[in-house]
């Protein structure tokens, strides 16, 4: 079934299985998937959601099984999901940790690639990138999945993502702590996210995708060159698909359909997806030439949105942009502004007061912007020098909102 724009979402929340008293890594998601299929399979369809691998053992997916309709009945369906899989894990003692970066993790010692179904890729990254890294096995993030039509809708689609791109950390960012103490970065999982194809530059490129609006050009310009640059590396052709692609958002034209992979992943669903709901509201009103024509927006050039990336990758909802002309693209009138208050603005103009959308996600998204990103609420909680107890106790706590379904307040600590 073709799906045009608006027509359907597909949500993907990777978290991290721990176990119960220490939170260190538990590398037993095929024994997770085990115990529902009786297998060793990559994975489990559970009506509206399924259940699937990943590149490391310790960490599952859970996931809309196809595209959703609409969003608001998510957050309920995935807060059922984690309860089945908290529950399963119980006989392990483990549990799932939400959060974009495990806190203690030492990826050198610790990782432990995926060994069954699909492993011939899994072992090809790991062959050419090495994947002891935080970059590659301690990076939990929410992917949304937008469809499109055809090359029309795909050009629309593509340059709204882009433009909104380097705003999306100074929303969701999670990852404040890395190896044991705080990162220099609130979404320190991205920092490390940019860095992991460093071997072939173009399969990152710059995070942000370059500006091509058509299925032969993006093929041509982007998948092909990656394609090419990978294929001394790869001689059986294992990287030769879509997904070879690690840019922050990427075309998926075997699903029809735009991935945006630079999200976080939150201390429970109601936040993602409340995250999902701002972001749709702020690409349709891109898409449908609310500030900038479709011309104008798809000539926007990469540099200058990989540099403001960058920059809110560190320092968040609190990065301050002085580009007046980029802040009007995005419906605000000000010499300047910072991304929490870009937010406040696209909140208000695309989900009007009163509106299905605005009631739904109201408390949520007044929780995020009012106390912080979650990034900002651990750094909160954490202090200037937290020692490894505080961090635990905070980590426990996210656990304990991921199991409860509820918002993380710093003042709970």
């Amino acid at each position: 079934m073709t799906l045009h724009l608006w027509q359907g979402y597909g949500i993907e929340l990777e978290y991290m299985i721990v176990d119960r008293k220490s939170l260190a890594v538990r590398p037993i998601a095929d024994e997770l998937l085990k115990s529902v299929t009786g297998d060793y399979t990559a994975d489990y369809e559970h009506g509206p959601a399924a259940w699937s691998n990943e590149l490391v053992l310790h960490v599952v997916e859970l996931k809309t099984n196809g595209p959703a309709p609409e969003l608001e009945t998510l957050p309920e369906m995935f807060q059922a999901e984690v309860a089945e899989v908290n529950t399963r894990l119980e006989a392990h003692d483990a549990c799932l940790l939400p959060g974009g970066m495990h806190p203690f993790f030492d990826p050198m010692t610790e990782t432990k690639i995926w060994p069954h179904e699909y492993n011939a890729v899994y072992e090809t990254y790991n062959r050419i990138f090495d994947c002891r890294g935080h970059g590659w096995s301690n990076l939990q993030s929410t992917h949304i999945n937008l469809p499109f039509a055809n090359d029309e809708e795909f050009g629309r689609l593509h340059a709204a993502v882009r433009y909104l791109l380097p705003f999306l950390p100074g929303l969701a960012a999670s990852s404040p702590v890395a190896d044991g103490k705080l990162a220099p970065a609130l979404d320190y999982r991205l920092v490390q996210y940019a860095q992991n194809s460093a071997r072939i530059p173009s399969a990152t490129g710059k995070v942000i995708p370059e500006n091509w609006y058509t299925k032969d050009e993006y093929y041509r310009e982007i998948l092909h060159k990656i394609w090419a640059d990978t294929a001394p590396h790869d001689p059986e052709g294992n990287l030769e698909g879509e997904y070879a692609n690690a840019r922050g958002a990427i075309a998926r034209f075997d699903r029809m359909a735009v991935e945006i992979r630079v999200l976080d992943i939150q201390e429970c669903p109601e936040a993602d997806i409340a995250i999902a709901a701002v972001i749709k509201s702020a690409l349709q009103a891109l898409a449908e030439e609310r500030w900038l024509t479709l011309e104008q927006l798809q000539a926007v050039g990469v540099d200058p949105l990989s540099e403001l990336f960058k920059r809110v990758c560190v320092t968040g909802e609190t990065t301050v942009i002085h580009d007046r002309e980029y802040l009007r693209g995005l419906g605000v009138e000000a010499e300047s502004a910072t991304v929490g208050e870009v937010w406040d603005s696209l909140i208000d103009s695309t989900m009007p007061a009163g509106g299905k959308a605005r009631k739904r996600w109201r408390g949520t998204l007044a929780h995020i912007r009012g106390k912080g990103t979650l990034a900002t609420r651990i750094r909160r909680a954490a202090g200037t020098d937290p020692t490894r107890e505080r961090l635990q106790a905070i980590y426990f706590e996210l656990a304990r909102c991921l199991r409860e379904g509820e918002l993380f307040d710093p003042a709970a600590i």
